[in-house]
This record gives structure tokens, sequence and C-alpha cells, in this order.
């Protein structure tokens, strides 16, 4: 009996070790790598935008804000051989800084890469020779601008181009077309009645490219020309504005859009 007894003694379960709990220096060291991966995310590889104009309707809309890819378009390097870097193409929607106002982010879709010919006929694209089929393209105004519409045969009034652009632009027409050069593009809005784009302001540096938009992370119902009010009253209202209307000015079905 007594052999009995220590043999199911010596079988019997080991208590489980008690679980360890996390110390408050091991919770804040765990936040502080989050934080930090977090930031070098939105630092070096996306970074938030909003747009203030409707030149790529009905692309993207006043108030949509978005995600921008700023490392797929920009410089390839060697300490990050797995990225797939690459240049624009045709189709892209870019964010790039203006050539005709420094420090303003602006948004086109690439229409000419290097060594393309561009012209436009009464509103269609043409690319070396080419009329574009362009299902994103709107025109709001039903209005007919000859030099808007037939770039670049028709000389543009003055006033309406930049002055650099009105002085470089003669250097790159051949046969009454626009010959892209190496390291620019030529950028349209989606909207192009109403759009500020290459036909005004010339060729977009490669250097200046920022990224491509990737998703709208969230669409708020703006008035036209909400970003020209910058003082702190119209700041201040517009942001009383945002909290009263969160959920019935927010446009919900646009959350999580893909930009194509």
């Amino acid at each position: 009996m007594a052999k009995e007894n220590n043999k199911k003694a010596a079988t019997a379960p080991s208590p489980k070790p008690e679980k360890k709990h996390e110390t408050t220096m091991e919770f804040i060291a765990s936040m502080a790598v989050v934080l930090v991966v977090g930031l070098f995310i939105i630092t070096f590889n996306l970074q938030a935008f909003e747009i203030p104009s409707s030149s790529m309707e009905n692309t993207l809309l006043i108030g949509d804000h978005v995600f921008v890819d700023r490392v797929t378009l920009a410089p390839k390097t060697n300490w990050m051989p797995i990225t797939p870097y690459r240049t624009p193409k045709h189709g892209d929607i870019i964010v790039f800084l203006s050539p005709a106002e420094p420090g303003l982010y602006v948004v086109k879709r690439v229409i000419g890469i290097p060594g393309d010919h561009i012209q436009l006929k009464d509103g269609v694209v043409y690319r070396n020779g080419q009329a574009l089929t362009e299902p994103y393209v709107i025109h709001t105004t039903g209005s007919y601008n000859p030099y808007r519409d037939n770039f670049p045969d028709v000389a543009p009034p003055e006033g309406m181009i930049t002055p650099e652009w009105h002085l470089e632009m003669s250097s790159y027409i051949q046969n009454g077309e626009l010959v892209v050069p190496p390291g620019r593009y030529f950028g349209m809005g989606d909207n192009r009645d109403v759009s500020y784009d290459s036909r005004y302001f010339g060729f977009i540096p490669q250097e200046n490219i920022i990224g491509r938009p990737m998703f709208i992370y969230w669409s708020f119902e703006e008035p036209p020309g909400q970003y020209l009010k910058t003082s702190i009253g119209d700041r201040i209202a517009f942001a009383g504005k945002v909290i009263i209307h969160f959920f019935d000015q927010t446009r919900w079905r646009r959350m999580f859009h893909v930009v194509r």
C-alpha cells in the first residue's frame, strides 16, 4: 500500500508556474517601440494629405483625406533592395510640389512621361499621335477655351500661364506637339475644364514628386475654397463644423476607397 501511494505521488502533475505580469517599465518600452515604428512609417513611407480643390473630380473630391505612398516613386536606394522602386508611368496619380508655387502640394494624373509627344485637339488628348481613352475625365463647365482645349497649337492669352513656362514652352514644341524632356512629366487633372496643370505651369520635375495616393482614409464634405480660409477664426469655425457634423457630413461610402 505504501508503494502504491508513493507511485501516485511521483506521477502527480506539478503546479503551473505563475504567469509573469508586465511591469510598468516594460509596458512603456513596448509603447515606445510601437510609436517609433509608427513614426518611421508615417515619416518615410506614408504621408497624409487633404484634397483642397475640384481639379481631380470625380476621382478625388474636395475634402478627401488620403494616405500617400512615399516609397515606390522615390529615388532608388541600395539599403532597401526589396522595395519595388519605379518611375511614374502613364495614368499614375501623383502628389508633387508645385513648380509654380513653392511649398504648395498638388495632385494630378501623369499623362506624359519622358519622350512622349503630347497634343490636345478640341479637348481630346493625343499621345504620340494616338487619341487617349480616358474614362476618368469629366468636363464640368461645357465651355470652350482655345488654348486649354487645343494645346499647344494656340498661343496662350497674356497672364494665363506662368512667366517661366511662357518663355520655355516653345523650345519643347515639335510639329505642333509638346515633347516631354528627360526627368520631367506632363500632368493633368481629371476635371479638365478647371484643372490648373502642366498646360499652365509646365513640366513636373521628377525631384518634386512626393508619391502616389493609395487610399482615402476619411472624406468630409467641404465647400470649395475652404483651404484658402487660413485665419484663426476661419479655422476654429471649420473645426466646430467638423465636430458638429462629423457623422452626417462624412462621406462614409468613400472610406478606404482605393485611388485609381
